[in-house]
């Protein structure tokens, strides 16, 4: 059954901002996978410590506005710090279980001095080892104002059973580019992670599947004005333009063909499981290959940059 991939999509919602309380939910979102028999989890865009919605309502681009200061701050310091141990649970977890795990978070790296952050892309293979993490090439819009852009180094795809699997955060999965880049390492099975909402999958999941002749999972969070924690900084300003709904989950699974394997799942939170058959990349990839079969490298190519950034190189003698 090395062709059969058992996954499962964690629609859950953050303990807004709250880094150690939003790992348990993850920890406890694996610990139930697993009791089906998972070898696959996947969580949503920035699931860890959240979204920052506040920008929005806030005022977000108004130049030395405390509050907004303040929230930041407030997000860096609950922002994951790999190189620290953050996710050493979560990799422990994985090992036990021996579930492969695609874990959403803001980075916080020392590589670049450690007081920018990072919409990063993790991925955890079943013996517990970080095997990339995918800082997001572009933040989009108001994100700019509090995520700093990524490089190309996590542009790289992982054997799981039968599959290559890659992924992308949010609008990165609109971009040709990446996606291009992923498809030409082979990748089969498409992770594209979504901070939430069906107007960000109901279309894009299906028509990157039919595009790249993959299995395409899109996992988003939900949140809800009660989802804001009490003691988070200027509560009052945040609620009082937020509306009910922030973010209603709408995570989904397309088959290679571009059609429906799971619908977008609206306001539920939890675990929606699905087993995928590699067979049916085959099928699928007999009539169309993007980087394959039907594809002129002789006349357009892609070049990929995949050195990780950093604004200095120290040499000691």
């Amino acid at each position: 059954m090395n062709h059969i991939l058992k996954v499962a999509l964690a629609q859950i919602s953050p303990v807004w901002l709250n880094k150690v309380e939003t790992l348990k939910k993850v920890e406890n979102s694996i610990i139930e996978a697993a009791k089906a028999d998972v070898e696959l989890i996947v969580f949503g865009e920035g699931v860890v410590p959240g979204y920052p919605f506040w920008l929005a309502l806030t005022g977000g681009a108004e130049w030395n506005k405390t509050v907004n200061k303040e929230l930041h701050a407030h997000y860096v310091k609950n922002s994951i710090t790999i190189e620290k141990g953050d996710l050493n649970a979560i990799c422990n977890l994985a090992k036990t279980h021996k579930m492969a795990v695609y874990l959403g978070v803001i980075e916080r790296p020392g590589d670049r001095g450690g007081h920018s952050i990072y919409a990063s892309l993790v991925y955890i293979n079943a013996e517990g080892s970080i095997q990339s993490v995918h800082r997001k090439l572009q933040p989009t819009y108001d994100e700019r104002l509090t995520w700093a852009p990524g490089d190309g180094n996590g542009l790289r795809v992982h054997s799981l059973k039968e599959f290559t699997v890659g992924g992308l955060n949010c609008w990165e999965n609109w971009m040709p580019l990446p996606r291009a880049a992923l498809y030409g390492l082979g990748e089969n099975l498409h992770i594209a992670v979504w901070p939430g909402s069906e107007h960000n999958t109901k279309d894009i999941t299906r028509f990157i599947a039919r595009e790249s002749r993959s299995y395409v999972i899109s996992v988003s969070s939900v949140m809800t004005k009660d989802d804001f924690p009490k003691d988070t900084p200027h509560i009052e300003n945040i609620l009082d333009k937020s509306p009910n709904v922030l973010a209603n989950g709408g995570s989904c699974v397309a088959g290679p063909d571009g059609e429906w394997i799971i619908e977008p799942v609206l306001s539920t939170e939890g675990l929606i499981v699905a087993n995928l058959d590699f067979n049916r990349v085959l099928e699928e990839r007999q009539n169309f290959d993007p980087v394959g079969h039907y594809s002129r490298p002789d006349v357009t190519k892609l070049s990929v940059n995949r050195k990780r950034q950093s604004t200095t190189e120290y040499f000691d003698s």
